[in-house]
């Protein structure tokens, strides 16, 4: 009995080496990306479906970015952390912290990403990282690049929609830097007189890879007549749910780990009806505080636009060159960003 076990495990180890060495497919999963200049394919081994989300470690860490500092008396009941919907599993938020270098490969002045060339990029941001790693060691980082794929425009175009689409083999560029360091790239939106029920759609075939996600700039969402750049736009509760329940659609029709939504805020008016928006498992929301300045008027935006609004997790941006326009003032660092309440778990630089 025992020898007729041995023989049976034997031949079971034979047979799947055969079906190994000549039907692959049965022991991989390929995805094959294939836009513009981009060609690579993706092969994992498969494996088991990731483990539920572990909801007492996720309250925890929930507790922990909340960073609700003792108060004086009479303290005022706490904003955060915001209760919602669990994430699925798989979710990058709250375990990990994203940081990103922001621009467009067609211009100098629109932030680090198009600033220098790619190596030294790439090296620059990894510095960023290796700071924040060694400030929060609690919270691993994950790289990102945070791509302007539509961006606003002085001159109206050939539609009058007052931006530009970028073409798909600058995009294509983005995923390949982003593949040397394993990071996880952000396709930014900036409407003008367009919206993002026609610009989300145009980007799918890119929402699609499981390393892509998405900013929407409210600076540029134009509800008015006067051009982009001279007035503050606007996005609505709407404007955001539609979005995130496009991304969702995206999440469940391609079996994808949550997406995440980074939302550009700066002003009171930048972002209307916070209130009405909705959190989805599929889709983590992160309102992301862009303005500029010294170190004071940018904690005292955060407190008032970002703080005090809550909607799921924040960002906190920082400008290399126009942070320190004013004497005197450095930017802002690492532990400087983790005594804020809450702590942002996504950090971009310009």
């Amino acid at each position: 009995m025992k020898k007729k076990f041995i023989w049976l495990l034997l031949f079971s180890g034979v047979l799947l080496v055969a079906l190994f060495l000549t039907l692959p497919q049965f022991f991989y999963s390929s995805i094959y990306y294939q836009k513009g200049d981009l060609a690579f394919e993706d092969k994992k081994l498969l494996v088991l479906p990731l483990p539920p989300l572990d909801t007492l470690a996720y309250d925890q860490k929930l507790d922990e970015l909340a960073n609700n500092l003792p108060m004086p008396q009479p303290a005022l009941p706490s904003l955060w952390p915001v209760k919602t919907v669990y994430p699925n599993a798989g979710a990058l938020l709250p375990f990990k912290r994203v940081v990103a270098y922001y621009g467009n490969l067609y211009s100098k002045k629109m932030g680090v990403l198009g600033e220098y060339p790619e190596d030294e990029m790439l090296q620059k941001l990894n510095t960023e990282i290796e700071k924040w790693e060694a400030a929060d060691p609690s919270t691993p980082v994950v790289p990102a690049l945070h791509y302007i794929a539509v961006v606003a425009q002085e001159k109206g175009g050939t539609d009058g929609k007052y931006r530009l689409r970028m073409p798909e083999t600058e995009i294509d560029k983005v995923l390949k830097m982003a593949e040397k360091i394993n990071a996880i790239v952000f396709l930014d939106i900036q409407v003008g007189f367009s919206n993002l029920q026609k610009e989300v759609p145009l980007l799918e075939q890119y929402l699609k890879l499981p390393n892509v996600h998405l900013g929407v700039d409210a600076e540029f969402a134009m509800k008015g007549s006067i051009r982009p750049g001279k007035v503050v736009g606007t996005l609505d509760a709407t404007d955001i749910n539609f979005t995130a329940d496009y991304l969702a659609k995206v999440v469940k029709e391609n079996n994808l780990t949550p997406k995440i939504l980074v939302v550009h805020r700066y002003t009171q008016k930048m972002i209307t009806n916070y209130k009405m928006i909705k959190i989805l498992p599929e889709v983590q929301i992160v309102m992301h505080m862009d303005g500029w300045g010294g170190a004071a008027k940018k904690m005292n935006t955060y407190q008032q636009f970002i703080h005090k609004e809550p909607v799921q997790f924040t960002g906190f941006k920082l400008f290399y060159k126009n942070d320190v326009l004013e004497p005197g003032t450095i930017l802002m660092t690492p532990n400087d960003l983790l005594k804020l309440s809450p702590k942002p778990v996504y950090i971009q630089y310009q």
